[in-house]
């Protein structure tokens, strides 16, 4: 599903070149749900937005869900992510002048699909995570875990293959955390989805299938 094959990713400045990721080669399987672990500044955020087609590696060769990406347009890539991979945040990044179905609605815009299907479909969304009661409320009128639900259902609503997941329950309490990662578990087990998971949290990570460790831009194991 997933394969990264070399890679490296540089970031140069004028007087100064960082070295975030080196000589990476890591398999995620269809279906598997894995953690990726680490100091802070180890390159783990880096590897997400790699695969997550938001940054370019320096060197190497990356596929996701089969496709060999490397070379691809902005608008092949967009397109691809659009279609392909859900994104989960620590912070959430919903738009706070946007009402929770408006917002869960909003990564089907740039599908062709009328606005009844859009909203049938958040609707259908928000019921999975539990938020239903809450499509017409805005951000600011949740709570921390709410906000985390929505944010997980605007990454599921487009049936996406692939959830990246940064630091998923950072913000949260640990009664709230585990309702978010029950929320993942039930859509690795039920759909299949393949998750990769950026966490500091041993305790959560040891919950997945595979715990991927890094340091200093380097896979140790």
């Amino acid at each position: 599903m997933i394969e990264l094959k070399n890679i490296q990713k540089v970031y140069r400045t004028k007087n100064i070149e960082t070295l975030a990721l080196d000589n990476i080669n890591l398999k995620i399987k269809k279906g598997e749900f894995v953690s990726i672990m680490g100091p802070s500044g180890c390159g783990k955020s880096t590897l997400l937005n790699i695969i997550g087609l938001i940054d370019n590696p320096s060197e190497g060769d990356l596929s996701v869900c089969y496709t060999h990406i490397n070379g691809q347009k902005e608008k092949q890539l967009a397109n691809f992510r659009n279609f392909n991979l859900g994104f989960i945040f620590q912070r959430f990044h919903l738009i706070q002048s946007l009402n929770v179905i408006d917002n869960v609605e909003l990564s089907l815009m740039y599908r062709k699909m009328s606005a009844s299907e859009r909203r049938k479909r958040a609707i259908e969304t928000l019921e999975k995570v539990g938020l239903s009661h809450r499509a017409k409320h805005f951000p600011a009128e949740l709570s921390g875990g709410q906000c985390q639900r929505v944010a997980i259902a605007r990454a599921i609503v487009g049936n996406p293959s692939i959830i990246l997941a940064d630091e998923p329950t950072g913000n949260l309490d640990s009664k709230m955390g585990d309702e978010i990662m029950q929320i993942l578990h039930n859509l690795n087990k039920e759909n299949n989805t393949t998750i990769v998971m950026v966490t500091h949290d041993e305790k959560l990570a040891k919950q997945t299938d595979r715990i991927v460790r890094f340091f200093d831009g380097r896979q140790v194991n």
